[in-house]
């Protein structure tokens, strides 16, 4: 290629950097969470300066050469520069096509350089194709940075939470998924929850709950940087991962194109039918079908556009994308009844038909208002519409009728806006600041929905007494959305990068408020929950002074009773979020690299009156770096860091814990049902008020005192609430072995110093308060006179023992970087993740629906006996991870990719009911033991004692023809993801005990597996 250079002809051959997945890299030199930066050394060469250039976008920016050699340029976007190495004016030396990604700084050394005297006689500049450093020396973290081509390129599913696992030691955690089933990552042991999502700067973390996040077009993704520790001040609010997207965006030349994504049905496999386990407690329904589930199958497709260019040339651009998804498909939505699949054996809405669509949109803005200002702008749209439509479904013949008895319409998500202005006031000055705003709205219309009409849920087959007719004139089985649910986010940061001598700091502040209005509501205000008690003269709930339903007569008699129960759960709540941050990154020396930051934050969470409930300031997390050039040529780092990370609770808490929740039972008896499906001959079950647990003088029993009165703010949470907050520490090194291969080690330790759940231990008296588990709290408690008494409970008064929450991991690596037609990488993790709580989430109460939806607010710390034998290997623990992906370049043509990944199974567990039933116990087979009390074989059982999911096996694989004819404008792409088929079981329900005297059939049932085989078609025109 032969460019001019100030008058004279520079003659250079391109330099392709593949940079591939950019592992380590780090809390570099000044770089903001959207762009990177450009260093290096230039040898015996004083009195020179650097200039890059990207003639796409026409930015160019010099800097000069320190009296020490180095130069520096921050905070450039994503994108391919040309630098140039210059003395007064005159080119020595030049480097192209040299890549920046986000959030690292690509090193570009220049050898000994010519004078200006000899660059003027010089004929021509050479640029040789020697490959740049590929150890970012300047980092002390780690992360993975995918570019949109690797994203193309690599078999994985088209969306950003399965790209993230691509990276070491982020798992599947199949008990939280988002709205299309994909689950939600988990990085280094951390729940789900605990993540934190950026696009293009601004944060898109699900408001309401935390778990996932706003998407986008993913053909619209330019950088995905995937966080998994050890990152800067600037960063904060997650102690999981961080995801963190910066968009493509418009240049100088016009660029546009069309593609189709198919994923038909028919090449998809069949799902494995879901069986009774076989235990030897039920041998006539041991092993038998529970659910089918082969004909839970749906195509989806994907077609998009795109276009991008130059409204002014070297000054605005535009890019934009827009696609819309579609997924329709059917599958059986009840199950068999155990030992009766007859042809009785009919679901009402037992065959569910559904589509999803899903139109996405990108639109970027990008104005060099000069040299030095530049300007852009983001809008991003996600919207989910799910439209479903039920009818009767036989086992009999696995037949379906065609009269519509139910469905759902819901409509979910909404439209961000940002905007950012960088300002580069001096060579050592830039500034940024930063305003987005994002509104999500959340709708649902059951079919045919009666608001007065009451919902009625039969328990199981045996909760029908003979002869009676269990109708109802409710179509929906659920609670419904309250009208106008949304959720609202805005916020802005301001940040000021400064280069002093050795010294690049950098400070910043955000700020950000999430307002959400949310929750659900029964048809009529109640539901009717017919269920048997095994025993007519067992009480239903001793624990909570529910007695036995024989006493009450009617059916009863029979142990049959009705619970009438309300729940109600709606508010208006809010979080606000700030925080500020200080950090150095100081050469020591040429070899020694120190990162020194100071972070501090502040929560307030707001109940549906708008008063504080909660709130945190002067949390003050330190984060510490060293990284160290061994040979001081960018071959051997050695790096550690250490850093505390701070977590605020997200909206939902407020919700039910400060909001006046109304969750109530009443317990009865009857002697019939009429058409809509209300009991008749109602007879109250006795109940002892006694214990502490009926709501405002009725029979209405409430595990936690929800009785629609909402709490005063001073008695929501302990005084003093401490946030969710753990510390980290990780070393490690990464090598250039080979200029084609780069190795490297880590290993990681994670404690969870501090977390937020709630409580109602018996210490308190029957009432519940957010607290920070396995230390002691103050209490403002309310007495019968009104008045309030401040009381400190010591750790053993509460009677909850000790926080823990371990996890550490040593992760290893092999990559080849693009060359010789290739790139691949293998990474392999062995971990282990420990304690009594997976942290704001709980996905040992999976029983087929997911985990405990309630974050923050688990059941963990509820009562003292949850907590006997919670001790051990935690949900999120996968000992061993071996992920491997890449591609080969096997002509101009032809392509291939592979992506695998094997991983050890989660651990299995076993809970029961209480040995006693004490007062105040829930009623359920959640605790640390085995079998039925009193029984032969139950016994302790602690967490993760009972062994381990089978492994995975993921392999994707994929080929892609570019014809050469058509000037490679057009790719034809075939992916199959999950070659082998191999459906495994990644969670099981663990409830041993349907009743303290009764097993379960369902306990060990395998409730998810890996996705079946898929083939996807991709046919794109890009111009």
């Amino acid at each position: 290629m032969n460019v001019m250079h100030n008058g004279r002809q520079l003659r250079r051959s391109a330099l392709a950097v593949g940079l591939g997945l950019c592992l380590a890299g780090g809390a570099v030199h000044a770089q903001s969470n959207t762009t990177g930066g450009i260093t290096g050394t230039v040898e015996n060469q004083q009195g020179t300066s650097v200039t890059i250039s990207n003639p796409a976008t026409g930015i160019t920016r010099s800097a000069p050469v320190e009296s020490d050699g180095r130069y520096r340029i921050t905070s450039l976007p994503p994108g391919s520069y040309t630098v140039t190495l210059e003395n007064n004016g005159a080119a020595v030396s030049s480097r192209e096509n040299v890549v920046v990604t986000i959030s690292s700084n690509t090193s570009v050394p220049f050898g000994a350089a010519a004078s200006a005297a000899q660059a003027s006689t010089l004929e021509g500049v050479s640029v040789t194709a020697t490959a740049l450093p590929s150890i970012d020396v300047s980092s002390v973290d780690t992360r993975t940075v995918l570019t949109a081509e690797q994203l193309n390129k690599l078999p994985i599913t088209r969306d950003v939470l399965a790209a993230a696992l691509l990276a070491p030691g982020v798992i599947a955690n199949s008990s939280y998924k988002d709205a299309l089933g994909n689950p939600v990552p988990s990085f280094g042991g951390s729940a789900s929850s605990e993540n934190a999502y950026f696009i293009n700067g601004f944060a898109v973390t699900n408001p309401l709950t935390s778990i996932g996040l706003t998407q986008l077009p993913f053909d619209a993704i330019d950088q995905q940087q995937v966080l998994t520790g050890g990152y800067g001040a600037e960063f904060g609010r997650s102690t999981g991962g961080v995801i963190n997207i910066v968009t493509k965006r418009g240049t100088n030349e016009w660029h546009g194109g069309v593609y189709t994504i198919w994923e038909p049905q028919g090449t998809r496999a069949s799902p494995k039918n879901s069986n009774y386990p076989d235990t030897g407690n039920f041998p006539a329904t041991d092993g038998t079908l529970y659910q089918y589930q082969k004909r839970n199958n749906y195509w989806r497709s994907t077609v998009g556009a795109y276009a991008s260019g130059p409204l002014i040339k070297d000054t605005l651009f535009f890019y934009v994308d827009a696609e819309m998804n579609r997924r329709e498909g059917e599958g059986i939505a009840t199950s068999t009844t155990a030992g009766a699949i007859t042809s009785a054996s009919v679901g009402r809405n037992g065959w569910n038909e559904y589509k999803y669509k899903i139109p996405r949109w990108l639109a970027k803005i990008d104005w060099n208002i000069t040299d030095d200002h530049h300007l852009e702008l983001t809008g991003v749209s996600d919207k989910t519409e799910y439209n479903s439509k039920t009818y009767g479904f036989s086992y009999a013949d696995l037949g379906h009728g065609d009269t519509q008895n139910g469905g759902v319409y819901q409509k979910d998500g909404g439209d961000l806006y940002v905007g950012k202005y960088t300002g580069y006031i001096t060579d050592a000055l830039t500034v940024s600041a930063l305003y987005g705003q994002q509104r999500l709205d959340h709708v649902q219309t059951p079919f045919n929905y009666d608001p007065n009409c009451p919902l009625v849920v039969i328990s199981t087959a045996a909760s029908r007494a003979p002869g009676i007719n269990y109708g109802t004139c409710q179509t929906t089985s659920t609670a419904v959305r309250v009208p106008g649910a949304e959720d609202k986010t805005d916020g802005y940061r301001f940040d000021v990068e400064y280069r002093l001598g050795d010294h690049d700091i950098r400070a910043g502040i955000d700020h950000q408020k999430a307002e959400s209005f949310t929750g659900t509501s029964l048809p009529g205000g109640f539901s009717w929950t017919y269920s048997q008690q095994n025993g007519a003269n067992a009480p239903i709930d001793a624990g909570h002074g529910v007695g036995a339903p024989g006493a009450a007569g009617g059916l009863g008699t029979q142990g049959y009773y009705v619970i009438k129960s309300y729940t109600t759960t709606s508010a208006s709540v809010k979080t606000v979020q700030e925080s500020q941050y200080l950090e150095d990154h100081w050469q020591v020396t040429d070899r020694w690299m120190v990162y020194a930051g100071l972070r501090n934050e502040q929560f307030k969470n707001y109940n549906g009156n708008n008063e504080v409930y909660a709130k945190q300031r002067h949390q003050l997390a330190p984060r510490l770096g060293v990284s160290w050039d061994v040979f001081g040529d960018s071959t051997l780092k050695v790096y550690a860091n250490a850093g505390r990370y701070h977590l605020a609770m997200p909206n939902n808490v407020a919700v039910r814990a400060a909001s006046g929740s109304l969750n109530t039972a009443e317990y009865f008896t009857y002697t019939g049902v009429d058409a809509q499906g209300n009991p008749t001959g109602l007879a109250s079950v006795p109940v002892n008020p006694g214990l502490g647990y009926t709501c405002n003088g009725t029979n209405a029993v409430s595990a936690n005192l929800e009785c629609g009165n909402a709490p005063d703010p001073r008695t929501v949470a302990a005084k003093g609430l401490k946030s969710h907050y753990q510390d980290e520490y990780i070393a490690g090194f990464d090598q250039q072995i080979a200029s084609n291969w780069n190795w490297g080690a880590k290993a990681t330790w994670r404690q969870l110093r501090s977390a937020i759940d709630d409580t109602c231990t018996p210490a308190l008296g029957g009432a519940c308060f957010l607290f920070n588990p396995g230390q002691g709290n103050t209490f403002l408690q309310l007495q019968d006179d009104g008045s309030f008494v401040e009381r400190r409970y010591s750790k053993d008064e509460l009677g909850l023992g000790n926080l823990k929450r371990k996890y550490y991991a040593l992760d290893l690596y092999l990559e080849h970087p693009f060359a010789d037609k290739w790139y691949g990488r293998i990474d392999y993790t062995w971990s282990r993740s420990y304690g009594n709580t997976e942290g704001q989430l709980a996905s040992d109460l999976d029983t087929g629906n997911g985990g405990q939806p309630d974050v923050s607010v688990t059941q963990d710390w509820d009562l003292p006996q949850l907590m006997v034998g919670a001790n051990g290997r935690l949900p999120n623990d996968r000992t061993h991870q071996l992920k491997f992906f890449g591609y080969y370049q096997f002509s101009d043509d032809l392509r291939f990719g592979v992506n695998a990944n094997i991983a050890s199974g989660r651990p299995k567990n076993c809970t029961s009911f209480y040995p006693t039933a004490d007062r105040g116990l829930y009623n359920g087979s959640f605790y640390w033991f085995c079998g039925l009390p009193g029984q032969p074989g139950y016994e302790f059982s602690p967490r993760g004692s009972h062994g381990s999911a089978p492994y995975t096996y993921i392999l994707n694989l994929n080929a892609a023809y570019t014809p050469s004819w058509f000037d490679r404008h057009l790719t034809f792409q075939v992916d199959v993801l999950n070659v082998l088929n191999k459906q495994e079981p990644t969670t099981y329900n663990f409830r041993y005990a349907a009743s303290r005297t009764t097993p379960s059939p369902t306990y060990l049932r395998e409730l998810n597996y890996t996705d079946p085989r898929t083939v996807r078609f991709t046919a794109r025109y890009d111009f």
